[in-house]
């Protein structure tokens, strides 16, 4: 019970850390005292630490399988985390008042909305999509307790997020942003940015198992 303790104690401190620092009140009072950039990076780095609590505290909780590994299942991941990492450097950092992380979001043209033609919530997807990628080879009930409930936080993200905007910008604003052509164009700046994302996924496989404890490739 100790590890299933230590488990849902982890999950309850990653709850918190999300929805307290977040509710406007307290938002805006965090934003005042470190100024926005400070409010990022500090949120940012509470994110990551508590996110690392959890998927300890899940390789520590008691074993329960659910499936057997298969090699193929590592194929998968490799593929998915791939496409993880290109969505998230064609999100990071650019125009997006649909959803969050973006920024500039003035400038966004819904004629040429780049990924957000494809995908509003381009971060979220990138969560569920990891989220499903990693819970295929770990077939056990911490480990899908964990990426399950990640898979369905970046669901219901998307829609609280949806229905908030709409709130705030109004409906016919938030319609005529929302109503975005899909389209590919090749750019200087996607391809630096996939060249990025190329990078970081070989960074991620390199450290993967030093830091997590299990080599990502077969």
């Amino acid at each position: 019970m100790i590890g299933w303790g230590g488990y849902i104690l982890a999950f309850t401190v990653f709850f918190l850390t999300h929805s307290i620092p977040v509710r406007p009140a307290v938002k805006s009072r965090l934003v005042k005292a470190f100024g926005p950039r400070g409010f990022t990076a500090a949120y940012s780095a509470l994110s990551i630490a508590v996110l690392a609590l959890v998927i300890v505290a899940a390789g520590r909780a008691p074993f329960v399988g659910l499936w057997d590994w298969a090699p193929w299942q590592n194929h998968v991941t490799l593929t998915v985390m791939f496409l993880v990492c290109v969505i998230a450097a064609l999100a990071i950092g650019r125009p997006n008042p649909l959803s969050f992380g973006g920024a500039n979001n003035d400038r966004f043209d819904p004629h040429h909305p780049g990924l957000i033609g494809w995908m509003r919530h381009p971060l979220l997807v990138a969560l569920f999509l990891w989220a499903l990628g990693h819970m295929i080879p770990n077939g056990n009930l911490a480990h899908v307790i964990l990426f399950g409930v990640f898979a369905g936080f970046a669901l219901l993200g998307m829609r609280i997020i949806d229905r908030r905007k709409k709130r705030v910008m109004g409906q016919a604003q938030w319609a005529r942003l929302a109503d975005t052509r899909r389209g590919i164009t090749v750019t200087k700046n996607g391809l630096i940015r996939i060249a990025a994302a190329v990078a970081v996924y070989a960074l991620l496989l390199s450290l993967h198992g030093p830091i997590i404890g299990v080599e990502p490739l077969p």
